[in-house]
């Protein structure tokens, strides 16, 4: 599985990354990247993220791999929701892309690839941190996993469509 990911768009939606961010836009992206690539390395998927440089940006757009991360800088004049765009409609795999901007959530959609929301994506990315300790007092009880089953349902089942049933399944690789 391929995983395109908006960088800013993950950055801005992130507690976490944005006051890193405002520390420094280049500490938020190395951040971002060190977390991307304990992901990758930890889920085995195929990372790509765009970073915009449309206003300050290079000419030409610039391609490095960092960590295992293919990070990409859009050129200048173009943004980096354009370069996702094109990413996504010349893959022929499976592809998420990660990303709260529903122009390219759209995009992604047409082109048959998944578009997770970045707080989704960041909770998935929080999950392969590092555990340094946990503590019993924020251990769950049996009693909080309990799953209560006495409603009785009626009425026809509603099933979910199929273009939803085949997004679940690709989130639920993340």
């Amino acid at each position: 599985m391929r995983i395109v990911v908006d960088g800013y768009n993950l950055i801005r939606q992130s507690d976490a990354l944005k006051k890193i961010d405002k520390f420094s836009i280049e500490a938020g992206r190395r951040e971002l990247i060190k977390r991307l690539a304990r992901y990758s390395r930890h889920r085995g998927h195929r990372i790509t993220v765009v970073f915009d440089g449309w206003m300050a940006g290079s000419p030409t757009e610039e391609r490095e791999v960092v960590g295992g991360i293919t990070v990409i800088y859009s050129k200048r004049g173009e943004k980096a929701d354009e370069v996702i765009k094109r990413l996504v409609r010349l893959t022929g795999e499976e592809t998420v892309v990660v990303t709260s901007d529903r122009d390219v959530a759209d995009a992604a959609s047409r082109a048959g690839a998944v578009a997770v929301p970045a707080p989704l994506f960041e909770a998935r990315l929080d999950e392969t941190r590092p555990v340094k300790e946990v503590d019993n007092d924020t251990a769950l009880n049996d009693e909080d996993d309990e799953i209560r089953h006495d409603t009785k349902k009626k009425g026809p089942a509603r099933r979910i469509s199929r273009k939803k049933r085949l997004a679940a399944t690709k989130i639920k690789k993340l």
